[in-house]
């Protein structure tokens, strides 16, 4: 059996000296709560992404973030979906997408006039920054505070990840200030504990900073318009206060309740201060979308004792894997890889939505969840035994049928079209791209059929989802194309290597081995709900197009130019990710494996995949090759002190489907799949000491 405790406690997270791009979060999948270098949010400016762009530098913004908090910009000119819509011709007629909006456009600051409704409704709504509570050092009390930590000294930040509380502490002004901060495991709330002779003389308080939302790509406020919001600070009786939070049609609560002091307005708009006459504060903060009743007696002792049960009941669950007695040196880090990608997704990819790209640590892409992403960031909690972390966000996709299948009525497909891009109510973002994408509609399936295994018991899942399953075959099926008794995925579409052009390509090589193993998932669960298998779904996928071949090896797709070799090498995926199907050969999948190894532009990759190198080399048996992919030592596969993997510098400092892919691709590695001749069939012998436990072998 693992020492799971020693396992988790030696990769706790240790950072000695403040850096923009290092932040730590505490949070619990819905809420999640960004510190920098104090355990608070004191230093926004420092941490500003935005001014880290310019001058092509790394940093992370320190933001407060939840799964319901979100905001739309005033909309005057009444922008519509209708308004972005392009027409296409296709067998089925004239169809209607909308793709009048490209993030190049939008990037290169001249947005044509028929792109302005696309720009506002992909920038709306977006993810709001809730406020940043911090800590506000003054050399001498009225003495202006510090905007960066160049004045602390002594710093010292860990993270103890099997209790799930972030302790920091530092000097200033000749004094030691200790701040232990924690989440609530089940609410949006968080607390902190200070301590400091700096809070008796006035040099240290409490701030808390209210900014306006952004619809900015990545930033998640603005501070620069505070009369576009109001903040009302509401008295509720000693050591007692809510503040009332407006921002054009959003609303919601910020309650405080601490140990000894009083909060007042401070000069600037929007902002506030807790002062105390003792050398101890305990404070929680609580954040409510509604006006929620008032303090239920929650202190900081008892959210933290809380928060060590949730995480110490999160660690002794599901799966571990431990690399004790390996002789590989790649051994130890790929193991902290690990332990911190588990804590990482499970506070901020385990919520009741699909999570966007940077999880609830700052926002990407408006800080909208993108549905292609949703299977890297949450399929691995099946595979690692913590099923009902993945089963919490895919009751979302049953709210937004309604959405989904007006989508594939309007494209006159049948069932239901998932979108790429999207929000809480399901509405596809406009994009020239995203639109046109595909290899997210089977995912709900994968999903379900991960869910399954891990959980054979549960008769609910079948009922619960069974009109999901339908709908979702039911587009799968009206999308492909017959030409001579052969079914094909016709364009326009857009693969998973998204650099192909969407009104000519076709058959992409994934997507194709993709189409099967969804149907072949519906037709089990019609199987399980007592129904026959679906005759037409069989015909589609008896009759799906063999992926396309050149001198012995796959192509990205069946058109011009068949295969470029950067970004995604998504090809891959069709054995590796996916199990083996018919259409896929594996000696052909080996010899393609090795080709794309040998010449892909591999510092055009993203986090995600070297993961899928791995799974694939792991299906054919190439285990050396599977190691050698997790830990390539490429600039997207650099893993930060902090588990976190930037890919665009500060337009994307973190990038959350590295981790869930690393978790998908280890378990795989080490659990194997349905019919594996041996354990670990991802780790070579020679090297590798590989104990595991508590896995879900994968299809």
């Amino acid at each position: 059996m693992i020492d799971r405790k020693s396992l988790v406690r030696r990769h706790a997270v240790h950072i000695t000296e403040a850096d923009p791009a290092t932040v730590l979060t505490v949070g619990n999948g819905d809420f999640a709560y960004t510190a920098d270098i104090t355990g608070m949010q004191s230093f926004p400016a420092y941490h500003d992404q935005a001014a880290a762009m310019a001058e092509r530098r790394l940093a992370v913004n320190t933001a407060t973030m939840t799964t319901w908090g979100w905001h739309a910009m005033p909309n005057p000119d009444g922008h519509t979906l209708a308004d972005a819509m392009s027409e296409h011709h296709s067998a089925r007629g004239t169809v209607s997408y909308p793709d009048r909006f490209g993030l190049a456009a939008l990037m290169g600051g001249d947005l044509p006039a028929e792109m302005r409704a696309g720009a506002w409704l992909s920038a709306n709504p977006q993810r709001l920054d809730l406020g940043r509570v911090g800590l506000l050092l003054r050399t001498s009390p009225g003495a202006e505070p510090e905007t960066t930590p160049d004045a602390l000294r002594d710093t010292h930040q860990s993270l103890d990840l099997w209790t799930g509380s972030l302790s920091s502490r530092f000097r200033y002004a000749d004094h030691e200030v200790k701040v232990t901060t924690v989440a609530d495991p089940e609410r949006a709330r968080v607390s902190f504990r200070i301590e400091s002779p700096l809070l008796a003389d006035g040099r240290a308080g409490i701030v808390l900073r209210f900014p306006y939302a952004s619809d900015g790509f990545f930033q998640t406020c603005d501070w620069t318009v505070p009369e576009r919001h109001r903040t009302e600070l509401q008295p509720a009786g000693p050591q007692e206060c809510a503040v009332r939070r407006t921002l054009d049609d959003t609303t919601y609560t910020v309650r405080l309740t601490w140990s000894a002091g009083d909060v007042r307005p401070s000069e600037n708009p929007h902002e506030y201060v807790l002062t105390t006459p003792s050398d101890v504060l305990e404070l929680v903060v609580a954040f409510s979308p509604a006006d929620e009743p008032g303090p239920d007696g929650t202190t900081f002792a008892s959210l933290s004792e809380a928060a060590a049960e949730h995480w110490r009941g999160f660690w002794e669950s599901g799966a571990a894997i431990d690399f004790t007695g390996s002789t590989d040196p790649r051994a130890a880090e790929l193991e902290r890889r690990v332990v911190l990608s588990q804590y990482l997704t499970a506070v901020n990819c385990s919520g009741v939505l699909p999570p966007q790209e940077t999880g609830l640590i700052t926002n990407s892409w408006h800080g909208k969840h993108h549905l292609e992403m949703h299977w890297w960031h949450a399929a691995h909690f099946a595979a690692w035994g913590r099923p009902e972390l993945l089963e919490r966000s895919l009751d979302w996709y049953r709210s937004i049928l309604p959405e989904a299948r007006a989508t594939a009525r309007r494209q006159r497909y049948g069932g239901a079209r998932w979108p790429k891009q999207t929000s809480p109510d399901g509405r596809e973002s406009p994009s020239d791209i995203g639109v046109f994408l595909i290899w997210q509609q089977p995912h709900p399936l994968y999903l379900l059929e991960l869910l399954h295994r891990a959980r054979p018991d549960a008769s609910d899942l079948i009922a619960r989802f069974a009109e999901l399953v339908e709908d979702t075959a039911a587009f799968m099926v009206s999308f492909v194309e017959e030409r001579d008794g052969v079914y094909h995925l016709p364009a326009p579409l857009v693969p998973a290597q998204e650099f192909y052009e969407a009104t000519t390509t076709e058959d992409p090589t994934f997507e194709l081995a993709y189409w099967w193993w969804g149907l072949e998932i519906a037709q089990r669960w019609r199987e399980r709900g007592g129904l026959e298998r679906h005759k037409h779904w069989q015909h589609v996928q008896d009759g799906l197009a063999a992926p396309y071949q050149r001198d012995g090896l796959y192509t990205a797709i069946a058109t011009e130019p068949y295969l470029r070799r950067d970004d995604h090498p998504a090809l891959l995926c069709a054995l590796g990710f996916l199990p083996a199907t018919p259409l896929v050969d594996p000696a052909v999948m080996t010899a393609t494996l090795q080709d794309v190894r040998d010449n892909w532009d591999w510092n055009s990759a993203w986090g995600w995949d070297f993961p899928v190198l791995a799974m694939t080399a792991t299906r054919v048996g190439r285990p050396a090759l599977a190691v050698d992919a997790l830990l390539m030592d490429t600039p997207k596969n650099h893993y930060l002190a902090t588990g976190h993997t930037p890919q665009i510098g500060s337009l994307l400092p973190v990038y959350l489907p590295s981790n869930g892919a690393l978790l998908a691709a280890v378990s795989l590695m080490a659990a194997g799949w349905d019919g594996a001749d041996t354990d670990r069939p991802g780790f070579p012998a020679e090297g590798w000491s590989v104990q595991h436990e508590g896995f879900t072998p994968w299809p």
